[in-house]
């Protein structure tokens, strides 16, 4: 019998010993997923927002010089141009170059020299905004001092185009904020009730541990040690998930890595790493005050 009895509490404790092994894998597990998810949303709506303010700057600035000006004088209006803080950048055409344009060729073929004996078309500065053009007073007022500009002839600016083009991308930016705070929520939810359930089925152990008098924060002091490792392989694991699905994703799609910089997907690898650790803590806490603080005697009603 004692034999007999030896070999069921083995039996019991190896059987214990697996399902918080168990407990603890799946656990990793679903945070690797939920982190990997987080990091790989804030990818994408940083892709969306880089694409976003590369259609804003898309946006130009058509400034047409007047004849007879000297290489002087353009050189003094482009540096004043560049200087602007809505410039991004400043390119000059010639009307030289104009004429040869391959799609002006296509719509006017022959029929230009004919009607004209020698090139109407101006030189002209095309200018491109940054993302401020959105700012519709700022624009207004930088057009009407480049159209006051000694030199300047016309300034032509796609005012409706650009409207619509800002409203556009707002609302896609709203949209991703919407898409992104929600994924972080559930997400969030999801990652509190694996922390939750991985403590709960060792609220026995916690509830033992309480009535032989052991104090707070020494029944806490190792569930916290093994969060801390938990996290870390929880955003180890999402970072070599999110790294393999980006660069999958750049043999898809190439140039997907050039529109969002390296530095970036480090923070978020980064973040990863750091967000597992401290999520884990918080709610691992967050689950053991709960248990710590339950009496015994409604320990099994949970």
């Amino acid at each position: 019998m004692p034999s007999d009895r030896k070999q069921y509490a083995m039996k019991d404790d190896t059987r214990l010993k697996r399902k918080v092994r168990n407990s603890y894998i799946i656990s990793t597990v679903s945070m690797t997923l939920v982190l990997f998810l987080l990091g790989s949303v804030g990818y994408l709506m940083l892709v969306a927002m880089v694409v976003a303010d590369s259609l804003k700057e898309s946006i130009a600035v058509t400034v047409e010089l007047r004849n007879g000006l000297t290489p002087e004088q353009r050189d003094g209006l482009a540096q004043r141009f560049s200087a602007h803080e809505l410039v991004r950048t400043v390119t000059f055409v010639s009307k030289e170059e104009k004429i040869e344009d391959t799609e002006f060729r296509k719509l006017f073929g022959s029929q230009f020299e004919e009607s004209f004996d020698e090139n109407p078309l101006l030189d002209s500065f095309e200018l491109t905004l940054t993302s401020r053009s959105e700012e519709r007073e700022a624009v207004d007022a930088f057009l009407a001092e480049a159209e006051r500009l000694d030199g300047v002839k016309q300034v032509s600016f796609p005012a409706r185009l650009a409207e619509q083009l800002h409203g556009a991308v707002n609302k896609i930016r709203l949209i991703l904020l919407l898409f992104g705070g929600a994924l972080l929520v559930i997400s969030l939810i999801l990652l509190n009730n694996t922390i939750r359930l991985a403590i709960f089925s060792k609220r026995y152990l916690i509830n033992t541990m309480k009535l032989v008098g052991a104090t707070k924060w020494f029944i806490m002091k190792p569930f916290l040690r093994n969060s801390i490792t938990q996290g870390i392989l929880a955003g180890t694991g999402a970072s070599g998930l999110f790294i393999a699905s980006i660069y999958g994703l750049n043999e898809t799609v190439p140039g997907m890595l050039t529109v969002a910089e390296n530095e970036r997907i480090g923070i978020i690898l980064g973040a990863m790493i750091a967000g597992g650790i401290l999520l884990s803590l918080f709610f691992t806490r967050s689950a053991l005050n709960k248990f710590i603080n339950m009496k015994s005697n409604k320990i099994h009603l949970y």
